[in-house]
């Protein structure tokens, strides 16, 4: 009788194949749930606060609002299967030997994120959002849906749609369940400025604004690995069921 592996092989390989920066931010926000669940912390100390930020210089919250999504549960197994899905298959395709400018992508929607609530604390505008994590995680939904404009989806086998029109379903579909829509709306905006400095404003004007800085490239690029100079589409993708 042949040799069987242990029960967990699958998930370690799973999770080995992962790509780098899909792995990393999976296991920082499942980490931080964890720690919350064994009461190691509380979101009380992870939640995004500027004023304690400046005053108490509790410089960690501008990270850790990043990290945490919910408690376990459904709602947490809802963000973690989209972030991980649509994240691995950007990292896979248009960022495949780009690892530098897939962290630098991250980089700029958090940090666009961060001054956008900073203008609602600031000015009082607007609803101030203490997690941001469900805004960065639609953002890289919404850039991948971009980027793919031919591959073809399905709702809960209802109705199918082209996935540029994913992010509208799944905001519409939060809007019919009562949810808030502050964090999709926000994945939008910052996801809809990217794709369009990145994709679109340099074929319009044959110039790019966006440019990872040489140090990332440095740190993050495999060496002697020439990437691709325009983001690659997936055009030739199965159809996708949700």
């Amino acid at each position: 009788m042949a040799a069987q592996g242990p029960v967990g092989a699958p998930f370690e390989e799973w999770f080995r194949n992962m790509p780098v920066v899909t792995r990393t931010y999976m296991s920082a926000c499942v980490l931080t749930t964890l720690a919350v669940f064994l009461n190691v912390v509380t979101p009380l100390d992870l939640y995004l606060n500027f004023q304690r930020v400046g005053n108490n210089l509790e410089l960690w919250r501008l990270v850790t609002n990043f990290l945490f999504f919910d408690y376990f549960g459904v709602n947490f197994l809802f963000h973690m299967y989209f972030l991980v899905r649509h994240s691995r298959l950007l990292e896979e395709s248009s960022f495949r030997g780009r690892t530098a400018d897939f962290v630098f992508m991250w980089l700029l929607g958090a940090i666009s994120l961060l001054t956008i609530n900073f203008g609602f604390y600031y000015t009082g505008l607007g609803s101030k959002v203490m997690f941001l994590a469900p805004s960065l995680a639609f953002m890289v939904v919404y850039v991948w849906a971009r980027r793919n404009p031919n591959v073809r989806m399905s709702f809960l086998g209802l109705f199918t749609f082209n996935a540029p029109y994913l992010p509208w379903v799944i905001l519409g579909f939060g809007f019919m369940l009562g949810q808030t829509l502050i964090f999709d709306v926000l994945g939008i905006v910052v996801g809809h400025a990217y794709y369009y400095l990145e994709d679109v404003y340099p074929t319009i004007s044959n110039r790019r604004l966006l440019k990872t800085p040489h140090i990332f490239k440095q740190l993050l690029d495999p060496p002697n690995q020439v990437p691709p100079a325009f983001p690659v589409q997936n055009v030739d993708q199965p159809d996708i069921n949700m």
